[in-house]
């Protein structure tokens, strides 16, 4: 067995958890600790994230999608993989290292998304650009952390309060739709979902896509009003 090999660690901002990068032959792995935040071999349901939630505006040629979260990259490239040439996507990643390593070492996993020009990255916590842009996007793709009930930096735990997803709400336009990855179902969160007004399905997607693996929740949330 090939051991894993320490290539990168970041600090997260306004904390003191290391952020590290692990790689082993051409497997990649993010962790936080013992904690895998992602697996370059597990990317599946990172994918369907974006295209459960880009394929639903069809009538829509110029939607504006935020990205809480880069990864690895493979949400991203699946959001341009789904819309048209005239989409806007932005991403909010907190970790100016992860950009970092997207640009160089991760870059060619998922063919180099950032070098798209429909995408703009801000190094910045995706909760301050929701407050800032009310009605302002017409889908929200959370892959913060392991999702509400997996926590690894607490203060991502806002984005999963009422408070939180009533920002959302409210930064999203009529019939626009917030797209939550998790590692595991939290009962608790999709009833906070439907009090903050959103009308939700849930979706079982796994791991490594049509090859199976651990099972991840995607909830599909739509704001109506």
């Amino acid at each position: 067995m090939i051991p894993w090999k320490l290539l990168h660690t970041a600090i997260i901002p306004h904390s003191d958890t290391q952020l590290h990068l692990y790689q082993r032959d051409q497997e990649f792995s993010l962790r936080v600790g013992v904690d895998e935040l992602m697996n370059s071999r597990m990317h599946g349901s990172e994918t369907a994230l974006a295209e459960l939630t880009c394929t639903r505006f069809t009538s829509n040629p110029a939607p504006a999608i935020l990205i809480g979260g880069l990864g690895m990259g493979f949400t991203v490239a699946a959001a341009l993989m789904h819309t048209t040439k005239k989409a806007r996507i932005t991403v909010a990643e907190l970790v100016p290292e992860v950009v970092e390593w997207n640009r160089g070492v991760l870059g060619h996993l998922a063919d180099y998304p950032l070098n798209d020009s429909r995408v703009t990255v801000c190094v910045q916590d995706v909760a301050d650009m929701m407050k800032q842009h009310p009605e302002g996007y017409d889908a929200i793709l959370l892959d913060v952390d392991n999702g509400p009930e997996a926590m690894t930096h607490k203060e991502n735990s806002w984005l999963y309060t009422q408070q939180g997803l009533t920002t959302a709400y409210a930064a999203l336009r009529p019939k626009g739709i917030l797209s939550v990855w998790s590692a595991g179902p939290s009962v608790p969160f999709t009833k906070r979902l439907s009090k903050a007004g959103f009308r939700v399905q849930q979706t079982q997607i796994s791991a490594r896509g049509k090859r199976g693996g651990s099972k991840h929740i995607i909830w599909i949330a739509t704001r109506w009003h």
